[in-house]
């Protein structure tokens, strides 16, 4: 005999009802089958505040009545034929009209005893079962209904009541000995008490009678079926890349269960455990999907994690004080105290030192367990020997659950380490001594956080995923989300990352989406998205809390980099073109590394420095091995380079800085270049990540520019000074011509001093031969006394910018 439970979901309505009576029908054609229903999907969550409404004389109770009356006829005229309604409706009115007058009985009275509340809470079921039952008797199943009431006898706790189990046994096994019927519908949740009176099973009640039958009749195998294919690796709600466990142990099941796994509840497993009678989870709704199988040896090969799961809405209440310690009782004291209230413990860890005991409860009940506490600890308190009673609350339990993870070193490590990288605090940590169960209280708003990094560390191929927040798409910004998106499969396939663009902005609009933005329409929807605001920007990307979130900025804007600080504190990683905050005050730029390193939020900029040059990466990688640098030579403006190497007495110095512009080798505002404060910031950098200490106005910038170009405050000035003084920058020209030399912006650190200017280069010189926008570094060092280390290539460009930012997000992905 199989025992086949079916949830409110799987028969929320007559079309899900059809696809349950199709599971009956294949289940029954070769074995006998009980069936346990719950109440219409909700039902019974209507039925309870119907009860609280008309006890407080809330006429709307009558209209959440007729709401499940109508709900209840309609499935019945939907999945029966007109000419058999009649009786079957007349039957389902006769129960609603007794239902009403329980509801009748709380508005006159003013009255909800938990006496009434289980009868009333008893209608979901005893509806839902009656309904299907007639349903499979009109398609001439052979079928029949059973009240679970005159089976299961339990005690007079109404809402939550204690099964006598030895009757229970005794009437399920007489009642299906003599039962000559193929299907047995029963409802589940409800019970009664030996003089007769309706009482209910509590929390998974009507798992908890399928389990009982199951026990009683010693089932094959008890069937859970529900709205998800078995049990998960995680809530699939919370990690999408979830997936369902095969095969798992009735204790990992109860573990799971226990925190937060709603697939099944703890108490349903006792009354099977002991029988040693699998569990099967299966879904109504895709139930050729194989489900999760539970038994006391799972077959095959285990892994050491099975799950991880999550209870939310605890406070952590602790008992301090230097008085405790060496002192017994105290425990003893406490846990009756809370015995005495009725409140449950999840949770208990206690300090080696006995100076504190830390206990987990459920939100709700942290306020009156601190009163009942204060008031048994009032002495101890006053006396100063141990605090009132601390109440920390919205946190959540995260556990990682497997039998066989005592044979597995270091999963305690593993977790820990994944919850440090990502900026979690862990508040409490419990771990029993058999090590089924590792679990860690957290701030609730880092669970979903916590979730998706642990099961990304235990149960995904090693699989990494970035979640980029994206500010500036203009030019270099475009193509850096089209370098993401061509790239995309490569990276998952070949580097394990998976990225994610969850937010952009330009300077008018932003737009976000959590699981991740199409960027084949990112145009569109940053079109129609809100009003950009870096306050804001920084708050979404805040409260969405993200794994392995990542802050781009490709911008050159002096407001944007300024929040830097923010984002790192928040184990937000930055990753920068924009050269303004490396360049800016010794002491910012000191801070904005220190802070990245205490907060584990990588700060990245490259780009700062040769485009896509591995520049700063090299200088990086020659201090860490214990090289030091001495003197740098460098040309660092991909602009100036483009400008110088196409300007000539046949073309006029204005229209190369325009052309320059034009394919975006220029900042936005091109005098930035040309006065050579960008060089000058660039050099800065390179002396700064060499060691060495310095602002930016220490540097020497030997200008070739007009003051009065050097003046104007916009580009249409400036543009019309650049032509003003068209034969300024000829005569330049013709001097190094005339020396049968090339003109060079060149950057120079050695001695602890650094300048830029323009250089004349003779044709002997590594600078002469350097072609378009390209950049070029020479670093002497210890190692690279006469024979400079050379760095050449593309310096400037929206491609190899772009590339450059990219590299840096896949440096972060390594970390």
């Amino acid at each position: 005999m199989y025992v086949l439970k079916f949830g409110g979901t799987s028969v929320a309505n007559a079309q899900n009802i059809s696809l349950v009576i199709d599971i009956i029908t294949k289940a029954s054609q070769n074995e006998k089958i009980a069936v346990v229903v719950s109440a219409f999907g909700n039902t019974t969550n209507m039925l309870l505040k119907t009860a609280e409404l008309a006890a407080i004389k809330d006429e709307y109770f009558r209209e959440l009545l007729q709401e499940i009356e109508n709900r209840h006829i309609q499935v019945i005229k939907d999945l029966i034929p007109v000419t058999e309604q009649s009786s079957i409706i007349s039957h389902t009115k006769r129960l609603l009209n007794y239902l009403e007058t329980l509801f009748e009985g709380c508005f006159l009275l003013r009255e909800l005893t938990p006496k009434t509340l289980a009868t009333i809470a008893s209608f979901g079921e005893l509806l839902s079962s009656y309904i299907i039952s007639e349903v499979m008797l009109v398609r001439k199943l052979d079928s029949t209904y059973k009240d679970s009431r005159e089976l299961i006898i339990a005690s007079e706790s109404y809402e939550n009541a204690q099964v006598d189990m030895k009757l229970t046994h005794k009437n399920c096994q007489s009642y299906f000995e003599n039962n000559q019927k193929q299907i047995v519908i029963l409802p589940g949740f409800i019970a009664a008490t030996e003089n007769g009176e309706t009482t209910t099973l509590g929390r998974g009640g009507s798992d908890y009678t399928a389990a009982l039958i199951a026990a009683a009749v010693n089932a094959k195998e008890l069937q859970i079926w529900t709205d998800v294919s078995g049990m998960y690796t995680a809530n699939p709600r919370i990690v999408k890349q979830a997936t369902p466990i095969p095969q798992i142990s009735y204790q990992e099941a109860m573990e799971l269960s226990h925190f937060g796994a709603k697939v099944i509840y703890p108490p349903t497993i006792q009354p099977v455990l002991h029988k040693e009678i699998p569990i099967l989870i299966k879904n109504t709704f895709d139930p050729e999907q194989e489900g999760t199988r539970i038994t006391k040896n799972p077959n095959g090969k285990q892994q050491a994690v099975k799950g991880i799961s999550y209870i939310e809405n605890i406070s952590l209440l602790t008992l301090e004080g230097s008085g405790m310690i060496g002192i017994p009782g105290f425990s003893k004291r406490l846990f009756e105290t809370l015995l005495a209230q009725k409140i449950n413990i999840v949770l208990i860890t206690q300090a080696s030192s006995e100076h504190s005991i830390c206990i987990g409860i459920n939100d709700k009940e942290a306020s009156s367990a601190k009163i009942a506490l204060d008031e048994t600890f009032a002495y101890e308190i006053i006396s100063k020997k141990v605090d009132p009673i601390l109440v920390e609350q919205q946190l959540s339990i995260i556990a990682l659950v497997g039998e066989n993870m005592k044979n597995h070193q270091g999963l305690s490590g593993k977790m820990f380490s994944m919850l440090g990288k990502n900026n979690v605090n862990i508040r409490a940590i419990a771990q029993g001594a058999s090590e089924k169960n590792i679990s860690a209280v957290i701030n609730s708003e880092d669970a979903k956080k916590a979730l998706n990094a642990l099961h990304e560390e235990f149960f995904e191929e090693k699989r990494k995923q970035l979640n980029l927040f994206v500010t500036g798409v203009g030019n270099v910004g475009e193509r850096f989300l089209a370098q993401i998106k061509q790239q995309h499969e490569y990276l998952i396939k070949q580097l394990k990352l998976n990225i994610r663009v969850i937010g952009i902005s330009n300077s008018r609009t932003m737009y976000f989406e959590e699981e991740g933005i199409d960027l084949g329409k990112w145009k569109d929807n940053l079109a129609k998205g809100s009003k950009a605001s870096l306050e804001e920007f920084h708050e979404t990307i805040k409260s969405l809390n993200l794994r392995n979130s990542i802050f781009i900025d490709i911008t050159a804007d002096h407001n944007v980099s300024k929040v830097y600080e923010h984002y790192l504190r928040n184990n937000i990683a930055v990753v920068t073109c924009n050269k303004i905050a490396c360049a800016s005050e010794y002491d910012n730029y000191q801070t904005l590394k220190r802070v990245s390193q205490k907060y584990n939020a990588p700060f990245l900029f490259e780009t700062n420095v040769g485009a896509g040059l591995p520049i700063i990466d090299t200088l990086k990688n020659l201090i860490a091995s214990g090289d030091r640098v001495h003197k740098i030579q460098a040309v660092l403006s991909g602009s100036l380079n483009f400008v110088f190497n196409n300007f000539s007495n046949e073309n006029t110095f204005h229209d190369v800085v325009a052309q320059a512009q034009k394919e975006g080798y220029t900042e936005p505002d091109p005098k930035i270049d040309l006065s050579g404060i960008d060089v000058a910031r660039k050099i800065l950098i390179l002396a700064r990540e060499s060691g060495y200490v310095m602002e930016l106005e220490e540097i020497e910038n030997d200008s070739f520019l007009p003051e009065k170009t050097l003046a104007t405050d916009n580009n249409e000035d400036f543009y019309a000074s650049l032509t003003e003084y068209e034969a300024h920058f000829q005569e330049i020209y013709k001097k190094a011509n005339d020396k049968n030399c090339r003109l060079k912006y060149v950057a120079t650190f050695e001695d602890g001093k650094a300048k830029v200017g323009l250089q004349h280069i003779p044709a002997d010189h590594p600078f002469y031969n350097l072609e378009g926008s390209d950049n070029i570094v020479l670093f002497f060092t210890d190692r690279y006394v006469m024979q400079p280390l050379q760095i050449k290539g593309a310096g400037a460009g929206t491609e190899v910018t772009a590339s450059g930012i990219f590299a840096d997000v896949i440096r972060v992905g390594k970390f």
